[in-house]
């Protein structure tokens, strides 16, 4: 059993892994930017040239990089240039955000990489399930709820110990971008409280089970 802890005082160093668009890197910025979120994001990697998370990188003035999965022999040799450069940074915590890769863990960095889902693991996830692949087999599997996860990051898809869920009920009239549109409201609250429980030490894992600790358990444990 292990409590999860930043490596630096102050704000926590985040480094953001992406494969397209960003919306996920730039709903931590603002949040960061008005004070929601006590955070610095130190390195976007993208493991692709030309996407637009990029350019919202570019835009708020953060380092940033492509590492071309294509530009590797293997996964293992892919992750290992991944994590060169987020210890170079001193990454706290890596985000995912939208990052559709496999990427072996190491063990240094181990419990120190969150992803988010669109869906209630271990309903629709794996993969092949990511975006609206998810919410279009939501809405053909006739599901009333679905919803968000957060999860550290092991060595398989969409495995390892949950940290947040949050929900949402499925309306009649639904329509894929109607419930994407939903989820990503949540996921957007989702991150940064997982986040924030980690920067402040409040993560307890024990095996494949993450437990939050609120405040007051918090002030009375001594693990």
């Amino acid at each position: 059993m292990s409590t999860t802890k930043p490596a630096h005082g102050g704000k926590i160093r985040l480094a953001v892994l992406l494969s397209g668009s960003g919306t996920t890197l730039q709903n931590l910025l603002d949040r960061i930017v008005h004070g929601n979120l006590a955070a610095s994001v130190v390195l976007v990697v993208a493991d692709r040239p030309g996407v637009f998370g990029l350019q919202r990188a570019a835009k708020a003035n953060l380092p940033h990089e492509v590492m071309d999965r294509k530009a590797f022999a293997s996964a293992r040799e892919f992750s290992e240039n991944v994590f060169a450069s987020l210890r170079k940074v001193e990454a706290d915590l890596v985000i995912m955000a939208g990052f559709l890769r496999l990427l072996p863990i190491p063990e240094d960095f181990n419990n120190k990489v969150m992803n988010i889902h669109p869906s209630l693991i271990p309903s629709y996830c794996g993969k092949g399930f990511h975006g609206n692949h998810v919410h279009q087999a939501v809405l053909e599997g006739g599901n009333k709820i679905t919803g968000c996860t957060v999860h550290f990051v092991d060595n398989e898809y969409d495995h390892g110990p949950i940290l947040v869920q949050k929900a949402t009920e499925v309306f009649q009239d639904d329509t894929v971008e109607s419930l994407a549109k939903r989820v990503f409201a949540m996921e957007c609250e989702a991150y940064p409280e997982a986040i924030e429980a980690f920067a402040e030490g409040r993560i307890r894992i024990d095996g494949r089970l993450a437990h939050i600790l609120d405040n007051g358990d918090f002030a009375g444990w001594d693990g």
